[in-house]
């Protein structure tokens, strides 16, 4: 099983992250399962969401203790919430940010674990551009998608479009193809 875990603030798509995240699983044939966990209800306000993906079916409930994968919304609460908590070093970590990880403090922490498993993203700035909002969540799963494996593109792009038909899906779309063509490119550079 594969579990992954979304941290970030209300109000910018952690839940439907989840959601499009189990979606695509779902539609390449794999069980999955999105659920959220909120602390005070409000916008702002730090929110977690959980998606599993397994090729059994999932009985678990309970909150993901121990990702396999972080996704991480917002940077501010790097600062603020133990968002590694129960990351193993073989899991992947995945930052909504146009700084690397030595600028936002946490390089000697990340250094325990592999390299192309850690991506940072300016997810926020290239959904500005292509939906006109800073909501970094389809940006997020386009990199989910190259940094991890998982998921085929393709899929997240239809669960993109499922959950936001029309242009806001398509501008999506884009953003989220921006950002995993940006994590590809940076796979490549480290491997070269």
């Amino acid at each position: 099983m594969f579990q992954v875990r979304i941290h970030g603030r209300g109000g910018q798509g952690v839940v439907s992250a989840a959601e499009m995240l189990s979606v695509a699983a779902f539609d390449e044939g794999r069980f999955s399962q999105a659920f959220p966990s909120f602390g005070s209800e409000r916008m702002g306000a730090p929110v977690m969401a959980f998606c599993r993906i397994d090729d059994r079916e999932i009985r678990l409930r309970e909150p993901v203790l121990s990702p396999d994968a972080l996704i991480i919304q917002d940077p501010t609460l790097l600062q603020q919430v133990d968002v590694f908590e129960g990351l193993a070093r073989n899991g992947y970590i995945l930052i909504n940010s146009s700084r690397g990880f030595d600028e936002l403090g946490i390089g000697d922490f990340v250094s325990k674990f592999r390299p192309e498993h850690l991506a940072t993203v300016p997810a926020t700035e290239i959904a500005l551009s292509h939906v006109g909002r800073p909501l970094p969540n389809a940006a997020l799963l386009g990199a989910f998608a190259a940094i991890s494996g998982q998921l085929r593109f393709e899929s997240v792009a239809a669960a993109i479009r499922a959950r936001f038909p029309g242009r806001t899906g398509e501008a999506n779309v884009a953003a989220a193809r921006e950002a995993h063509d940006a994590v590809t490119k940076l796979a490549v550079a480290n491997h070269a």
